[in-house]
């Protein structure tokens, strides 16, 4: 208890809720991992699977997703991933902030520890454009991962949205986020979607045409908090649900805040919790429509974090279980 920080929650009205057209049941094939809270899971141009374990481990994996091999350790928590043109591995760690893996020798290069004086908390997600131009979120410049739910009590709109630019120069695209997370970019580059956890919902941040520089809606109002993201091979963006909306737990964020300050100092097992189904929804990258997706509960895993689509499967990752697990397409 005395380990965590405080928060300074303010009301807030959560958006509304919409429910999605129902997805089916595909069965799902779970593949332990060498330990706990793969959070995001991505694929290289060899098709094998990388993903970042809870105590700092960079695990590389058969496309199969056996042989699981460890590549580095970041000594921190790695949450997103993105494999560059080049064949690096760029990773967010909440503690120490953008990171670069050379994926042959296992050296890790820091690319980004702060943002005008002040270090990264949360570095959440990461991608990249064909002219090597790096995007990265920020979910909460007040706390790190092993404190999230801080985050979430609080109700403020601290996530950002950063360019780093090949000179290294690194530039604040958007602030005032909702718990930034997932980042992808679409499969014509005009574009980076990125989801908000708290603020459900999908948008577009435009790189190119008469929009660029602005934002636009792709989904809103979803019943679920969407986490990481990927584009798909057919440009559909692939969105993973790591919880669905807990009515309770939002019924009290336009009450007073003191009332989230005291569930903030309850026992752990007493606190709001990921309900784990495995949920992953496809979204139109130009309308928002959903184009495809799978919902269904297993005991051994679910709280869906991560999605990429390779060779056919739709993998996914999750921070509850020790294991990745896939949908065939």
């Amino acid at each position: 208890m005395a380990s965590k920080p405080r928060i300074h929650p303010v009301r807030w009205q959560p958006p509304p809720v919409d429910p999605l057209p129902a997805q089916p049941e595909r069965p799902v094939t779970v593949v332990p991992m060498p330990g706990d809270g793969p959070e995001d899971v991505v694929v290289d141009a060899e098709g094998r699977l990388w993903t970042g374990l809870v105590d700092g481990r960079i695990v590389r994996a058969s496309p199969d997703g056996t042989n699981p091999v460890v590549v580095a350790d970041t000594g921190g928590r790695p949450l997103g991933l993105h494999v560059t043109r080049d064949g690096r591995v760029l990773v967010c760690d909440s503690h120490r902030g953008l990171l670069a893996l050379d994926p042959a020798s296992g050296r890790l290069e820091a690319l980004v520890a702060e943002v005008d004086g002040r270090p990264l908390r949360f570095c959440s997600n990461v991608t990249e454009t064909a002219d090597g131009t790096i995007y990265f979120t920020e979910s909460t410049s007040d706390f790190h991962f092993e404190h999230f739910l801080g985050a979430i009590l609080e109700a403020r709109s601290t996530g950002s949205l950063f360019r780093l630019t090949t000179d290294g120069t690194v530039t604040t695209v958007l602030d005032g986020l909702y718990f930034a997370n997932g980042l992808t970019v679409t499969a014509d580059e005009s574009a980076l979607v990125f989801a908000e956890t708290m603020g459900r919902r999908l948008s577009k941040y435009w790189l190119s045409g008469d929009r660029a520089g602005t934002v636009t809606p792709l989904a809103v109002h979803l019943p679920a908090m969407p986490d990481n993201i990927s584009t798909g091979s057919d440009g559909r963006i692939w969105t993973a649900f790591v919880t669905p909306v807990n009515p309770s737990a939002e019924g009290l964020m336009p009450r007073a805040p003191w009332i989230r300050q005291i569930i903030w100092r309850l026992p752990k097992r007493l606190q709001p919790k990921v309900v784990p189904e495995v949920w992953v929804v496809g979204f139109d990258a130009d309308t928002g429509a959903v184009v495809g997706g799978v919902r269904t509960t297993r005991p051994d895993f679910g709280g869906v974090t991560g999605v990429v689509e390779s060779a056919g499967r739709l993998w996914m990752s999750t921070i509850e279980f020790p294991a990745l697990a896939y949908v065939e397409l």
